[in-house]
């Protein structure tokens, strides 16, 4: 679409008197300087002009169209509404009410029996005294839909932690890492999400108000024993001696690349249950 147009020239050469247009001399300023532009693009465009639906285009978007597509610029009244208008109405409406209007990913039937997908950009074309007469249509071409990640591509993570600014910043690196994250302040508040959901992971400071972090995670895992325990401390291993359950561990404060390796290893031991915890 990058190619320069081969349309220059069109409005002031095309027999305009001869389309529904009419001659060029009698267009408000709005519409010769749209065609101008819209004409003289190298980018797919369209212009749906007046109460009768009026439809100009240029020469990309008569490629687009494909080779049974009519030659640009049209400027007759559609016999069947263009694929730009069809897929949506609505917004049409409410261009023409004065809002400018983005449409990504809209799938287009340009080509009978097979669907574009594009990024529609409409925009409201006023005339001089402020009414909106037509509604320009500009086609990009849409960037690939990212495949959606699914469950099992990460881990459910249930962050308890009373600093409320550690708690999000864990969060949020956790779903940069590709997991689901959700944060609590406190044990008590915890026990009730893992009774209404299921983790794969509970990430625990070991020092919280109330029940402490070692007490929350031997009641979680009586809970749900197939779930894995992180414990974040600031103070060392000392809390963590005589812990019965597998749990890993990191010491505040703790590296990114760490919390990464200690997730890393999750997966690991469901494929291998048997063994030892990674204390």
């Amino acid at each position: 679409m990058s190619e320069p147009s081969k349309s220059a020239g069109f409005a002031a050469t095309f027999n305009w008197q001869a389309s529904d247009l009419g001659e060029r001399a009698s267009w408000p300023h709005s519409l010769r300087l749209c065609l101008d532009i819209l004409l003289d693009s190298p980018c797919p465009m369209l212009l749906v002009w007046g109460p009768r639906k009026i439809v100009v285009y240029n020469v990309a978007y008569a490629a687009l169209a494909g080779l049974d597509h009519p030659p640009a610029p049209g400027a007759r009244v559609p016999a069947v509404m263009p694929a730009p208008l069809a897929a949506d109405l609505a917004a049409y409406e409410r261009a023409m009410a004065g809002q400018s209007q983005q449409l990504p990913r809209t799938a287009l039937a340009l080509v009978p029996g097979q669907t574009l997908v594009c990024d529609l950009h409409l925009t409201p074309l006023r005339e001089a005294d402020g009414a909106v007469a037509g509604v320009l249509y500009a086609l990009a071409p849409s960037a690939p839909a990212q495949p959606e990640a699914s469950e099992a591509s990460g881990l459910r993570v249930l962050v308890v932690e009373d600093n409320l600014d550690s708690q999000y910043l864990v969060c949020e690196m956790l779903k940069a890492f590709g997991h689901q994250a959700e944060g609590v302040g406190h044990a008590e508040g915890a026990l009730g999400l893992l009774e209404a959901s299921s983790y794969d992971v509970l990430f625990s400071d070991v020092s919280l108000p109330g029940i402490s972090g070692v007490e929350l995670a031997r009641q979680a895992l009586r809970r749900a024993p197939a779930m894995h325990v992180i414990f974040a401390s600031g103070y060392g291993e000392a809390l963590l001696r005589h812990v019965d359950f597998p749990f890993q561990s990191l010491q505040k404060p703790y590296e990114i690349e760490q919390l990464q390796a200690a997730l890393a290893a999750v997966p690991a031991q469901r494929r291998h249950p048997g063994g030892p915890p990674n204390v």
